[in-house]
């Protein structure tokens, strides 16, 4: 008996995610989710450098600014709260004064142009069509950072408008990296604050505009772009509230290991695979905590995990435990 319909994957022909790719992944919170995978398995990756950017128009702004190396002033900044802030940014980079706000931002705008001219996958996530248009000065942005929201205009992105965005993105990557490859995702996190059925239409705005795009690429030099059916492996696969955190949007860490290992099938190689179970076999004996740690036993456990991350370094030299 088969309980649940299955989404058909297929393992991508070239370029898959092994220990010599770099990453770099943009987007919504799913991406944290992600990256903490890659980051456990001790991949080379680099994630949200300006915080979680929900929407596509935001994600162009930190690419096309980290390309263009644009150097953040005061006037990009603004106090409220007691911080100060940048439309740009989430407020993780928010600061108590503007110039270590400025030197966080001017740092991270150096860190993105250097990862993107040397990413091998750059995973985006888009999270919602549904943007914010800051009224005073008519920016789209990309945190509101709790200002009063009279002083927003709200907007849905067209089909077309996300397209645009999807295919600036892609020219701008393309003009400094024409190699990497480039894996467009929606997020399984359902946004009801803009309304059960805003979010529907949000979502299906973001999967046409994507779909669209990609049926179109061929318009773009040596476009290597691919979609992974995140959203649609949650909406449909787990589509049971099990699979879902105490607040009955996110997905719980069950969903996140299931379509982490539906990623895995995709884009992980097969050698990789078996690296991936040294490095996991490492980071649980770490964390094993013995029962008697003076103990014969657990001293020849240690020299043993100790022996495989020795190995582990002697082939991958970025590996880190």
């Amino acid at each position: 008996m088969k309980l649940l319909t299955e989404i058909p994957l297929s393992k991508q022909s070239k370029n898959l995610i092994d220990y010599n790719s770099n990453m770099l992944l943009l987007g919504s919170c799913f991406v944290e989710n992600i990256g903490e995978k890659l980051s456990y398995f001790k991949f080379q990756n680099f994630q949200n450098p300006f915080g979680i950017l929900f929407q596509p128009k935001a994600i162009e702004s930190l690419i096309s600014n980290a390309i263009n190396q644009k150097v953040y002033s005061e006037k990009d900044t603004f106090f409220y709260n007691e911080q100060w802030h940048c439309f740009d940014a989430h407020s993780k980079l928010s600061a108590s004064t503007t110039v270590d706000l400025l030197n966080e931002l001017n740092k991270q705008i150096e860190l993105t142009n250097k990862q993107i001219n040397e990413s091998t996958h750059i995973i985006i996530t888009l999270g919602t069509a549904w943007v914010y248009r800051f009224i005073e000065s008519n920016q789209l942005v990309a945190n509101c950072h709790k200002v009063p929201q009279k002083q927003f205009k709200k907007e849905l992105l067209s089909v077309n408008d996300i397209v645009e965005s999807l295919q600036s993105i892609v020219s701008l990557i393309k003009s400094v990296n024409s190699e990497a490859s480039i894996i467009f995702t929606v997020s399984p996190v359902r946004h009801i604050k803009d309304g059960f059925i805003e979010n529907t239409q949000s979502k299906a705005h973001l999967i046409t505009a994507i779909h669209q795009f990609l049926s179109e690429k061929s318009s773009i030099e040596n476009c290597q772009s691919s979609y992974f059916p995140s959203y649609e492996i949650m909406m449909d696969e787990l589509r049971d509230y099990r699979f879902y955190a105490e607040d009955m949007l996110h997905p719980n860490k069950m969903a996140i290991q299931y379509i982490w290992e539906k990623f895995q099938e995709v884009w992980i190689s097969n050698e990789t695979l078996k690296t991936m179970n040294d490095v996991g076999a490492v980071q649980k004996g770490i964390q094993h905590k013995p029962f008697n740690p003076n103990s014969e036993a657990y001293k020849k456990f240690l020299i043993g995990i100790k022996e495989k991350q020795l190995q582990l370094q002697k082939t991958y030299p970025h590996i880190i435990f």
